[in-house]
């Protein structure tokens, strides 16, 4: 995770990369009713939109790793730049409602995009890196979305607790966290962030938001204390609809879409650490029960998802970009041992048989050494790391050379097109990866394999930091 992917005014203290430099600079300030602007935050996916659903995971997912792991960031020298990134995302959500109510009726979803079949210039369009950019920026309003509200919730719960140091800002964080899940929880509002809108579905669709109910009010209740967020979070019906205890592989493995797994490992580790008790105890039992099995999953002795020969957990069902899908399953499961081994529990059952926290650690590590260059292309697929890694990242900035020159909306279309190696590397992306049979193919043109990810990238720094050494 880096300052690649930043947007606005960039710091010159944090965000000094020479081919990087201020963008979107009138974000939002084309739409009257957006009072300070839309400055800031973070582009994903190689494009120049700001998607808040995934960002807002982002952060949430940082602020986890740091909260878990605080002192491995701070002995590789990496705590204030991993606390900067948070706070440069969560700054940035603050203003994408308003954050000095505590009632609001609507939340900026996304800045940028594309309408499919237009040809307009606009972020898909137009192949110019963000410094460049000069064409309309449409800002999405949703009136309902308490997906995007819940996770929003979730992200400022946790930052708050990793700037418990920072008194009124984690307190801003809080009362931003009550205001937006006040949103979502509204029952006039509850449709899909997404739905209906051309410019979001077709790209971070939404599939529901019961899990984001079950994350945000976990994340509330650790930030708080407040018990009527736990007791929302352990209410029956939370994990009825969202389904839960179906123990489908589609709602056993995180992403930016599916919280379940991720807000069931945060409340079992309420039952290991806190052990609340009556009238909680039940649905906790449950939620560690499934927390179990979902890790039992991950093993391939159970043949529950398919693997590729080379090695890799099909965690996203064959489907194309694996790669992020394999790192959130890594940190789950090594976070899953590290919770085993401060209270002294040597493994868990899977079915009748009791299995090793060290085997379900040998599975993490495999994974992320996958990632890191064992595997049957012995490539990399983090930018910069190792001797053999992607040289032709889907990246507009990354693409299109630093040399002052102004390329046109169509004419940098040269670069996306180019068969030559990028002229910057974007150090530390992890791209989308291999194909199920373990084939990578390093074309710009081919986003399924070269595309990075601001929620991928996430789930890559949470699962490096929880099996670096030292463990738990």
């Amino acid at each position: 995770m880096n300052s690649l992917h930043a947007a606005g005014k960039l710091p010159k203290s944090q965000y000094s990369i020479g081919w990087r430099g201020n963008s979107g600079l009138t974000d939002g300030l084309n739409d009257a009713t957006v009072k300070e602007g839309l400055v800031g935050g973070y582009y994903d996916s190689g494009v120049n939109v700001k998607y808040h659903f995934p960002m807002a995971f982002a952060m949430t997912m940082l602020s986890w790793s740091v909260i878990e792991y605080r002192y491995k960031y701070e002995n590789i020298g990496e705590y204030n730049h991993v606390r900067d990134l948070i706070k440069w995302g969560t700054d940035y959500l603050l203003l994408t409602f308003n954050s000095s109510a505590t009632k609001i009726d609507k939340i900026y979803c996304q800045v940028g995009g594309h309408l499919n079949g237009s040809v307009t210039p606009d972020d898909y369009t137009c192949w110019q890196k963000p410094e460049d950019m000069d064409y309309p920026r449409i800002t999405q309003s949703c009136s309902t979305g308490p997906d995007l509200a819940g996770e929003m919730a979730a992200a400022f719960a946790a930052a708050s607790i990793v700037f418990q140091d920072n008194v009124d800002y984690s307190k801003t964080l809080i009362k931003g966290a009550k205001t937006v899940f006040a949103f979502a929880r509204d029952p006039g509002r509850r449709n899909r962030y997404s739905r209906g809108n051309p410019y979001i579905a077709p790209y971070y669709n939404s599939t529901g938001y019961y899990d984001e109910y079950m994350w945000g009010g976990a994340w509330l209740f650790y930030a708080t204390g407040n018990i009527s967020y736990l007791s929302l979070a352990t209410n029956p019906g939370i994990p009825r609809n969202a389904k839960a205890f179906y123990m489908k592989p589609t709602t056993s493995v995180l992403s930016w879409d599916n919280k379940l797994p991720a807000a069931m490992l945060l409340l079992t580790r309420l039952r290991i650490f806190l052990n609340p008790g009556y009238p909680y105890e039940d649905m906790l039992q449950m939620y560690h029960n499934v927390t179990g099995l979902n890790m039992c999953s991950y093993l391939k002795t159970y043949h529950v998802f398919n693997w590729t020969r080379g090695g890799m957990i099909r965690a996203n069902l064959g489907q194309p970009q694996p790669l992020q899908y394999v790192a959130n399953t890594a940190f789950l499961a090594s976070l899953f041992v590290d919770y085993m081994n401060a209270t002294g529990v040597p493994g868990w059952y899977c079915g009748t048989n009791y299995v090793s926290a060290d085997v379900l650690r040998s599975f993490a590590s495999s994974q992320m050494d996958y990632i890191l260059g064992k595997n049957p292309m012995n490539m990399s697929y983090v930018v910069g790391y190792g001797s053999r890694y992607p040289r032709h990242v889907h990246h507009r900035g990354a693409s299109t050379p630093n040399d002052n020159k102004y390329y046109t909306c169509k004419g940098g279309w040269e670069w996306h097109d180019s068969k030559n190696p990028n002229p910057n590397n974007i150090i530390g992306a992890m791209v989308g990866g291999p194909d199920q049979n373990d084939q990578y193919h390093d074309v710009r043109t081919s986003p399924n394999f070269t595309e990075p990810t601001m929620a991928g990238n996430a789930g890559l720094v949470a699962a490096l930091v929880s099996l670096s050494w030292p463990w738990h």
